[in-house]
Parts: structure tokens; C-alpha cells; sequence
């Protein structure tokens, strides 16, 4: 009788951990679900600063300078900040082999970001090559050697590459900073 009654318990203790991860899950899911729903949204409110040279709000005040107009420099940063966003969660919830790859666009958007406020820049887009050069020179050999090493991995052990993925996949971490040291 007793038996029976840890074995229970210990049955109910494992479901409500259960729960607790599925719940966590679906409230993840749910906000990022969010964040992308609502790009749209996001990339419209620059709609919202006025057509004049100078800003000002109650928190700040921004001068356009090289712009000439606040709304169209929100408009050419939010036209870089909605897809560094949208490549953030991608690189944050990908479970690839292959998901440093997504740092090479992730360094030209933040690259062009701050080149978007920079009024000295007449040539925004134009030398940001050099710029993604170094994360280039680290993730592209490094993806590559991931590579062979899947390829022999086939070679050897006559794995497809659906089991060669599922063994490079990193599990769901345990907290944000969990994952950034998974990552780096």
C-alpha cells in the first residue's frame, strides 16, 4: 500500500513537471508568435513621426541632419531594425547545425543600423563588406568543418542527414543566458 502511494506521487510530481514545461513552452511560443504577427504593425509606426527635421517627444529629441526629414530616417531604420529583429528570433529558436550561418546577415543589418545615424554616411550600404569580413572569416570555415564532419559521419556510419541533424541540434536551454552560452 505504501509502494503504491510513492509510486503515485512520484507519478503526479512528474506531470505537474510536465505541465509546467509545456505551459513555459506555449508562453514562449505564444510571444514570439506575437512579435512576428505584429512586424507589420512595427514597421508602420514610423508613419507616426512627423515630416519635419527635428523631432521632439517627451522622452527625446532626434535631428535628422543628413535625412533632412524624421520620418523618412524611421523609415530607413525601421526598414533595417524589423529584419534584424525577425533574424534575432530565428537565430534564437533555430535548432539547425547550421544556424551560425544567420550571424553574417545578423552583423550587416546591425552594421547598417548604425550606419542609419551616422550624417557623415552619403554611402550607407556601400563598405559594409569590410565591416562583415571578420564574423565572415569565423563563421563560414566553421560552418564548413561542421559539414564535413556530418559528411563523414554519412561515410562511416550510413546515417541520413534527418539523424546526422537531429544529433548537431542543441536542446531547448534552460534560461535565455543558458542559450547565449550554448551559442558562444
Amino acid at each position: 500500500m505504501i509502494k503504491s502511494k510513492l509510486k503515485f506521487k512520484r507519478n503526479q510530481d512528474h506531470l505537474f513537471q510536465t505541465d509546467k514545461k509545456i505551459t513555459k513552452k506555449v508562453i514562449t511560443g505564444s510571444i514570439i508568435a506575437t512579435i512576428i504577427a505584429s512586424t507589420p504593425f512595427l514597421y508602420s509606426l514610423h508613419e507616426g513621426v512627423p515630416q519635419t527635421k527635428v523631432w521632439n517627444t517627451f522622452l527625446f529629441t532626434y535631428d535628422s541632419n543628413f535625412w533632412k526629414d524624421a520620418n523618412y530616417a524611421m523609415w530607413v531604420f525601421t526598414s533595417k531594425l524589423i529584419p534584424l529583429l525577425l533574424l534575432f528570433l530565428w537565430f534564437f529558436t533555430c535548432r539547425h547545425w547550421w544556424y551560425h550561418a544567420l550571424l553574417v546577415p545578423i552583423a550587416m543589418y546591425i552594421s547598417q543600423t548604425f550606419a542609419t545615424y551616422n550624417s557623415e554616411s552619403e554611402f550607407m550600404d556601400e563598405f559594409q563588406f569590410i565591416y562583415l569580413l571578420p564574423v565572415m572569416a569565423i563563421v563560414i570555415p566553421s560552418i564548413y568543418l561542421i559539414r564535413a564532419r556530418m559528411f563523414s559521419k554519412i561515410t562511416e556510419e550510413d546515417k541520413t542527414m534527418q539523424e546526422l541533424e537531429d544529433e548537431f541540434k542543441i536542446g531547448p536551454p534552460k534560461n535565455f543566458m543558458g542559450r547565449l552560452k550554448d551559442y558562444f
